[in-house]
């Protein structure tokens, strides 16, 4: 009866990793130090970087001290780098800075060890620490090495990293404006203009401020009323003052019509009426 093509084909797959992982054991068995070093630069260059780590972490009591340390750590750390381990392998960039500040690789190192901070950079919603901290390591890499062909990839990085903080407070202060939380939706935006002055949605952010304010004004109680449509006119003279040249200007101006009519309105009710002689 013939084997169906599927049940083959895993058996041979099964018997390629048996026989793999055997001749694995032998290497990592052998006494031939040098032997091993060979074969594990091998499982390097063929990107089986799980077995190269295993057989590097084994060699690297052996070779320190010696003139093949620097190559061996160096593809060490890169193991971890290419399983996906940037903790681990962040850290082995360090120490191996540390261990050989004068290498030909230092440049690269450098940079590769602030890009694992990079590639920890989380998912929006999640706290953004690693997502500064590769910010801060790429601009001490561009001030480091300025004259680097890798500037340019790591001021990108800067700015993708700036962009992705920039949508996560936005996230934050829209949330707070979709809430009604209108108060806290102002104050979000206005930190949010302050923190990217010069953001392309700048203006944008500026038009949420008088929004927000506006709204939070309409539904205060009365006695509050008056200060806070204030508020909204103060803005508007800043949206302006900031955006002169603005395609929002007219809806802005609308929002500081509406505020106006408000406050006439209220000063219209707590003015007492004349009375006829």
């Amino acid at each position: 009866m013939r084997r169906p093509f599927g049940l083959l084909t895993c058996s041979i797959f099964m018997m390629l990793l048996v026989s793999a992982c055997n001749q694995f054991a032998k290497v990592q068995k052998s006494k031939d130090y040098d032997y091993k070093l060979t074969q594990a630069e091998s499982y390097f260059e063929k990107k089986k970087y799980r077995y190269a780590q295993v057989l590097y972490e084994e060699l690297f009591p052996v070779f320190k001290g010696t003139a093949k340390f620097e190559a061996l750590y160096y593809k060490y750390a890169y193991c971890f780098y290419h399983q996906g381990f940037y903790r681990e392998a962040e850290s082995l960039f360090k120490g191996y800075l540390e261990v050989f500040p004068n290498s030909d690789k230092a440049e690269e190192v450098d940079y590769q060890r602030a890009n694992c901070f990079h590639k920890l950079s989380p998912k929006l919603e999640l706290e953004q620490v690693n997502t500064l901290k590769a910010m801060s390591m790429m601009q001490t890499f561009i001030t480091t090495h300025p004259e680097s062909e890798r500037v340019k990839e790591a001021t990108e990085i800067i700015e993708n990293s700036r962009l992705k903080l920039e949508m996560k407070e936005y996230r934050g202060a829209q949330l707070y404006f979709n809430m009604g939380e209108y108060k806290a939706a102002a104050l979000s935006y206005s930190q949010l203009l302050d923190h990217y002055p010069e953001s392309v949605d700048a203006d944008q952010y500026k038009l949420m401020v008088l929004k927000s304010y506006f709204r939070f004004a309409k539904l205060s109680v009365m006695e509050k009323q008056e200060e806070r449509f204030e508020k909204v006119i103060t803005e508007y003279q800043d949206f302006l003052d900031r955006f002169p040249e603005s395609p929002l200007t007219k809806e802005a101006t609308e929002i500081q019509e509406q505020s106006i009519n408000q406050l006439k309105a209220i000063r219209n009710e707590q003015t007492p009426s004349s009375s006829g002689s």
